[in-house]
């Protein structure tokens, strides 16, 4: 057999993938656990990981040549692009470099420390100076482990001897392991230093990105001074920062921007002044300088320096790769379009069926009374009864003023009791009350409110623990204190201080109480709402820190003074009084009144009234909890059909498929209206956080299939599946909905770009999925069943133009996203868990969509199968990174969370399916290629 044979085979080709995959994903658990170092020492920058990428390269160009893909236009220049990357990406690794440079504001400096690590060794024997430095990087892993000791044998060692004079001294590796200090980490280099036979001992703290501390050894009249870090690198230019900038938002130390305002003075040419910022890299020659932090006291600024030659045939592949990938929709002799004719000459039938649902929103209702508490609280009913009647209008009234978050963000009060009373009770209705009507109430009334059971409880443990009935679902404020005391402090401290992996549900429900009484307790002293601005001097606006803070009512009538503080005073007690004593008339002047000081005060932050307006009623009409039970609804009901019509062939009616696709079209239409009021109303691209990006995975999923699959029931049906699955995620109370300001990265038009495409493809992805498993479903009653196979493969199609157009969109998504990283830090790519995880989800899909070029694999069992599998790695990409690993892109600190339930109970589904689905596997591909 001959060795191109075997190296330029797709075989080779999945082989090769599949360890790029398993290497990158398992390195990032080892970075979470023992630091960045470990894994690119054992796997990014390991000649064993850098060995498959140069095959991968030499295999993708064999096959290039060995199937002459040049006759194809779209099909070469995609995967030419691949082998152009890595080039670039080859040159960046051993050419390029990156470092960081700290400069004080009103100075000059031309120095920066590498990001590289090197052990450095100076020699001093009399007059004579001798120096050596080696770059190298070691696996920092817990001391006495078997890992450890196997990484000691294969990658930490090192023996190093450096002649001077007629002398020699030798360096030899011992030990390397990580070291703790509180919440921070530190590598340990453990050196035998011998000079004439005399051997010392020395330890060298020191780690990736920072410059280590300077030991010396004593031998006789020779010193020998070793230090373990990042070392110090010249430019051959220097940069004067002339002025720092933070902007912060209004009230807020949260940062909204930063920038340098630099001078670049070089010998031989003139001078220039730029501004660094985020989003905007400075060029000088091949070095990217990019706003990366700035010193505690503001003082100074950090920026990361980048010396990267490869860029430019990285960023012509990532051309050459987009360029590829759209040509090939076009391409009439491309896979997608054989599939697409396919799918269209084919179409699955449904059934009539009633689709009848309507849009409400549900209020859960607290337990009341119980007998003993209609015994002790018979004033509080009636209480309770006429401020629900009386007090609707002064609470509109209320709603409509502004607060300040505490990141700085500027929302009606609306907004803001809608959070709280969500948080409290688990609906934003609560008695037959709107949110603003209770927390108005809270506000006015904390005596009453505090015996009103309204705070959510759910494990019996904690129930019983507090003494109250198993079957209630919500405890009143006064039940967990009794004589003075908390009765959850012993219990809260415990649950606090375990690991977040160990929690049990009675541990997080009495983190989640502890939280939600602290939210109570702040609503009745009024320490959420932020609603009074200050009267600031020209002076004290440019000098402060936090510029344009707004005040709680308590802390405004503290550290207001003269007519402010009388005004606010005035305000705030004849607000409450008011109410109090059922003035509905004059609690709302006074609300007129507050909202005038606002307008008049607080002019430079406060919305206008159109956007009050527009918040208010995205918040009434709450339409994506009502969308979600929509999906769910209808999915469901096409689902039933779709299954229906395979088992029933020959019932075919195409009208009631038009109806099907009309309904889903209108919620559609629904769902992207509340996407972009969405966006009105927060300023960016509603994709910028967890609960957005969940929305618009679902909003993806329908647009996948109202778009390119409208003619099957079951590919409608899971589309519409897959958006319910996301939306009811993003509305579970672990998730927060609330709309919150941008960090300074994210303010680019990159936002929209990047991850409007990336996230676009998981919806596609998802969709595969949810018809992967209903075609194992079908392979398990095939038997004696002709009609479902034609059913299998037109559906198993589907999946494939699914997978193409999400492998797309991902791709070019993820390398859009390296772009604008080398545009935000610096570099495009630097092995951060997001990033890495985004990759092998990339590699796994390449694998699944050309297992049809290995013969034993081309069936459409064995797609169907993978197509489900491969779903892992977007789950991991999206949620598992996000709560189980630590990086740039996370959401979590990496500390493990405890795996759900459910989670087990889905895997074991899917076990099972694929178990019961393989005694029917065999069925012949659908489409040759």
């Amino acid at each position: 057999m001959k060795i191109s044979s075997v190296l330029f085979s797709f075989k080779t080709t999945l082989i090769l993938l599949a360890i790029l995959a398993i290497g990158a994903g398992y390195a990032t658990f080892i970075e979470n656990d023992f630091g960045t170092s470990s894994a690119r020492v054992l796997v990014y920058n390991n000649i064993w990981y850098e060995t498959i990428l140069v095959l991968t390269t030499i295999n993708l160009a064999g096959i290039i040549f060995k199937y002459k893909m040049w006759k194809n236009t779209p099909r070469f220049i995609f995967h030419l692009s691949f082998v152009v990357i890595l080039i670039g990406a080859g040159v960046t690794r051993y050419v390029g470099y990156e470092g960081i440079m700290q400069i004080k504001e009103g100075t000059t400096e031309n120095r920066m420390i590498s990001l590289e690590p090197y052990l450095q060794v100076t020699i001093k024997d009399g007059d004579k100076k001798y120096f050596k430095e080696y770059q190298m990087e070691f696996a920092a892993l817990s001391e006495n482990s078997d890992f450890a000791i196997s990484v000691e044998k294969f990658y930490n060692n090192f023996d190093h001897t450096i002649a001077f004079g007629e002398n020699e001294v030798n360096v030899l590796y011992k030990n390397y392991f990580l070291a703790k200090k509180g919440n921070a980490k530190m590598g340990m280099l453990t050196l035998d230093v011998t000079i004439n036979g005399e051997t010392q001992e020395i330890k060298l703290p020191g780690r990736r990105s920072q410059k280590g501390l300077e030991r010396d050894l004593q031998f006789g009249d020779v010193t020998v001074s070793l230090e373990y870090g990042s070392k110090v690198l010249t430019l051959p230019f220097a940069i004067k920062l002339n002025d720092f900038q933070l902007d912060r938002y209004p009230g807020s130390m949260s940062p909204s921007s930063y920038a340098s305002e630099v001078t670049v003075i070089k010998e031989d040419s003139d001078t220039y002044d730029y501004r660094i910022f985020m989003n905007k890299t400075m060029h000088e020659g091949n070095f990217l300088f990019f706003q990366s932090s700035y010193f505690p006291d503001e003082t100074g600024t950090v920026l990361s320096v980048n010396n990267d030659p490869g860029k430019w045939p990285t960023y012509l592949g990532y051309f050459l790769l987009t360029l590829g990938l759209c040509l090939n929709f076009f391409d009439k002799k491309s896979r997608f379009r054989k599939l697409t004719k396919y799918v269209d000459s084919k179409s699955i039938a449904s059934i009539a069926a009633a689709c009848i649902f309507a849009f409400s929103a549900t209020s859960l209702k607290a337990e009341e009374t119980d007998a003993q508490f209609k015994a002790k609280a018979q004033e509080t009913i009636q209480y309770l009864k006429t401020f629900k009647e009386e007090s609707a209008e002064t609470a509109k009234n209320f709603a409509r003023l502004v607060t300040q978050s505490s990141s700085g963000r500027m929302k009606p009060v609306s907004s803001l009791n809608r959070e709280i009373v969500q948080k409290l009770s688990g609906s934003t209705e609560f008695l037959g009350m709107n949110a603003d009507q209770v927390v108005l109430g809270m506000l006015s009334r904390p005596e009453i409110w505090r015996d009103v059971k309204m705070i959510k409880i759910k494990t019996p443990k904690l129930k019983n623990f507090l003494g109250v009935d198993k079957s209630r679902k919500h405890i009143a404020f006064s039940e967990v204190f009794k004589d003075g005391k908390y009765l959850l402090a012993k219990e809260s401290e415990k649950a606090s201080l375990s690991k977040p992996n160990e929690r049990g549900t009675y541990e997080r429900d009495i983190i989640k109480i502890d939280e939600r009484l602290n939210i109570t307790y702040a609503v009745f002293n009024g320490s959420l709402f932020n609603v009074f601005p200050k009267v600031e001097t020209a002076e004290e606006i440019n000098n402060a820190k936090i510029k344009h803070r707004w005040y709680t009512p308590m802390d405004a009538m503290n550290d207001f003074e003269g007519r402010n503080k009388t005004a606010v005073e005035a305000m705030t007690r004849g607000l409450i009084n008011s109410i109090i004593q059922n003035k509905w008339t004059d609690a709302n002047n006074f609300i007129s009144m507050m909202a005038t000081y606002q307008e008049k005060v607080g002019s430079k932050v406060v919305l206008s009234q159109a956007e009050i307006d527009n918040e208010i009623m995205f918040n009434e009409i709450d339409i994506f909890p009502k969308v979600m039970l929509a999906y769910i609804f209808l999915g469901i009901i096409i689902l039933i059909a779709a299954f229906f019509v395979v088992f029933n062939p020959s019932i075919k009616p195409k009208k009631t498929t038009f109806v099907f696709f009309v309904l889903l079209s209108l919620i559609f239409a629904v769902h992207t209206y509340g996407m972009g009021f969405r966006w009105i109303i927060s300023g960016h691209a509603p994709w910028s956080d967890t609960y957005e990006t969940l929305l618009y995975i679902s909003w993806s999923a329908v647009f996948a299939g109202i778009m390119f699959f409208r003619k099957s029931l079951l590919a409608l049906s899971a589309a519409v599946i897959v958006a319910g699955i996301f939306m009811f995620t993003a509305h579970l109370t672990g998730i927060d909905p609330q709309i919150t300001n941008l960090v300074p990265v994210l303010k680019s038009y990159w936002l929209t770009i990047h991850v409007s495409i990336l996230t676009a493809s998981y919806g596609f992805f998802a969709l595969a999925a949810i018809l992967g498993f209903m075609t194992l479903i079908m392979f398990i009653f095939r038997t004696n069943r002709p009609h479902i196979d034609e059913t299998i493969k037109h559906v198993t199609a589907i999946i494939e133009i699914a997978l193409i157009v999400g492998l797309a969109a991902i791709t070019i998504g993820n390398f859009l996203g390296g772009i604008w990283a080398n545009e935000s830090w610096g570099r495009y790519w630097g092995w951060d868990p997001k990033e890495t995880w985004a990759y092998v989800s990339i590699v796994m899909y390449v694998i699944v969509v050309h297992l049809r070029f290995v013969k034993p694999l081309s069936t459409p069992f064995i797609f169907a199968t993978a197509s489900l599998l491969s779903f892992s790695t977007i789950l991991m990409t999206y949620f598992g990174v996000n709560f189980y690993l630590a990086g740039m892109h996370s959401y979590a600190t990496g500390d493990p969370l405890p795996i759900p339930t459910w989670v087990y109970y889905v895997v074991s589904l899917i076990v099972i399916t694929i178990a019961l689905a393989y005694k029917n596997r065999h069925l012949k591909p659908l489409v040759k290629n």
